[in-house]
């Protein structure tokens, strides 16, 4: 086996409890230091869930982040000595969830109730493909892909919704290929 793989099984996600307000600074501050210290290999991910959304002020359409989690920053890396105090004494992180000072890594069923990592459906689609839609609230429709983003993992399909051509943004997982 090699180092690779063995690193990428041995990552989990921790949690780091933040200021409250300092979630962003935090994972700002902890991929700096990754990128000063070349500890990639290591720590992979930082990430701070968030929700869109969308409100109405003063008549007008707003998008909006809300932080699913307030004071807490998800970490996928290796735990040893050398990224414990590293992230341990990173500016706004006040501590690692678990008792005590030791850390305790989210388990398998954790990860899939909040979301942090789903599973990608591992095919290719192309543009006025037809998919069916196998969850969600349009579970079941069927609808050509018009749009795919890469980079969020998402396809904008057409759906035929009371009648109206409607285009609906779904994400790659949602989706199965007819």
């Amino acid at each position: 086996m090699s180092e690779e793989t063995t690193a990428a099984e041995e990552c989990k996600w921790y949690v780091v409890h933040t200021y409250s307000g300092y979630e962003n600074k935090v994972k700002a501050n902890i991929e700096k230091i990754i990128e000063n210290r070349g500890m990639q290999d290591v720590i992979e991910q930082v990430a701070v869930p968030v929700q869109e959304g969308f409100e109405i002020k003063n008549g007008r359409k707003k998008h909006t982040e809300r932080k699913l989690y307030p004071g807490y920053v998800l970490l996928k890396m290796i735990m040893n000595d050398e990224t414990w105090y590293v992230v341990r004494n990173t500016r706004g992180v006040t501590s690692f969830v678990g008792p005590g000072s030791k850390p305790v890594a989210l388990t398998e069923e954790e990860i899939a109730s909040m979301g942090i990592e789903m599973p990608i459906a591992d095919f290719e689609l192309s543009l006025d493909e037809m998919v069916k839609v196998i969850a969600g609230p349009f579970e079941g429709s069927i609808g050509n892909v018009s749009d795919i983003n890469h980079s969020k993992k998402t396809v904008k399909i057409r759906l035929s919704i009371f009648g109206r051509e409607t285009f609906v943004e779904l994400d790659f997982n949602m989706l199965q290929k007819m």
